[in-house]
């Protein structure tokens, strides 16, 4: 990595790509968007990054804004993504970013606004990724979850669109919003949150959560099923049905969501076991693309955010390997077991709707 060399030289770096987002064509905007986002990725935690945070997030959010074309404002949604993600420091800067990208997938009227303008599906499926992956970061903050009832009851219209990538998109920001307690009202009545509002508006907040609960596992349990006949639209068709699967797992039986990358050697593997972490995996894998791995390795940004354990093995007797590779070896098998009984459960479960 060229951490050293990025650390000295990057005011004069982001001043160029700022410039280049500013008045460049729409190629240079993609390529300078995704600059900074590297730039801040490379640096990673701390005030370098909060400085690249503050001097791109006002024209990145003109961008979006100016409702200009499409691939402009698909990059400018991933790289304020990423340096809110990496340079902001507490609730009040993400939330300018997540209000901006929300403003994009959920544009109202107003005295300053004129007509209403819809974006286009690619630019929606962007816009719902970067709020996702945003929203990931706060769960350590409490909020007002009287605030989130519009957010969720729009996403969960989304999940019937026309697009599957806006489907899938809006699919896992809800999943998130599961995963975090945000239609859970007396969850955070328990401990400091603030649902606002007396008691009847607590019952009625309460009641259309439920309700919204009860819609979205309903779609869920249509997409996570639907069929490929012909002449239907086969492109990640199956992509669409495991996505929903999971999230129909995680809502009916609590079942969070699993997957590993090998990282390098034989043994060393990034795990992630949460929606907020799987969707932090997916962001940053296609933003950084090939190089995804490399910062794994090398990156110590991307090592704290997925704590990832380094492989000892290699270091052991072939005593010691067998042993733990037996011990694995059990691991894997009772994993295999529970994915054995939520499979007979769902059976189940589809036996008593019969």
């Amino acid at each position: 990595m060229l951490h050293g060399l990025v650390e000295n030289k990057y005011a004069t770096l982001l001043s160029q790509f700022n410039n280049s987002v500013k008045k460049g064509s729409t190629k240079e905007v993609f390529l300078a968007s995704r600059a900074i986002g590297l730039l801040a990725i490379t640096l990673g935690a701390g005030s370098s990054s909060h400085e690249i945070m503050e001097s791109s997030h006002p024209q990145l959010c003109r961008i979006l804004q100016a409702w200009s074309d499409a691939s402009k404002m698909i990059s400018a949604l991933d790289c304020l993504a990423v340096i809110t993600f990496v340079g902001a420091t507490d609730l009040a800067e993400t939330e300018l970013s997540l209000k901006a990208m929300w403003d994009v997938i959920h544009p109202k009227s107003g005295s300053n606004v004129g007509t209403v303008r819809k974006p286009k599906p690619p630019v929606l499926a962007a816009a719902i990724s970067a709020w996702t992956f945003l929203l990931t970061t706060i769960g350590s903050w409490r909020i007002n979850i009287d605030s989130w009832k519009e957010p969720i009851a729009f996403l969960s219209t989304l999940l019937e669109a026309e697009d599957r990538a806006v489907r899938m998109a809006a699919g896992e920001a809800l999943a998130l919003c599961f995963e975090l307690n945000l239609l859970d009202v007396f969850s955070c009545e328990d401990g400091d949150g603030n649902t606002g509002g007396t008691g009847g508006s607590k019952n009625k907040l309460f009641l259309d959560m439920q309700a919204l609960k009860a819609k979205i596992s309903g779609l869920a349990s249509n997409l996570s099923a639907e069929a490929g006949g012909k002449g239907a639209d086969k492109k990640n068709l199956t992509d669409q049905k495991d996505l929903f699967q999971r999230i129909l797992d995680f809502v009916k039986y609590g079942e969070c969501p699993e997957e590993s990358i090998k990282i390098a050697g034989k043994r060393d593997v990034l795990r992630v076991s949460s929606w907020s972490e799987l969707i932090q995996l997916n962001f940053l894998k296609r933003f950084l693309g090939k190089g995804f791995l490399k910062h794994v390795k090398e990156n110590g940004l991307l090592q704290d955010i997925f704590d990832i354990k380094v492989d000892t093995t290699e270091t052991l007797s072939s005593t010691d390997k067998k042993i733990f590779r037996s011990e694995e070896e059990k691991e894997r098998a009772l994993k295999l077991n529970k994915e054995r009984r939520l499979a007979q459960a769902r059976k189940n479960a589809a036996m008593l709707v019969e």
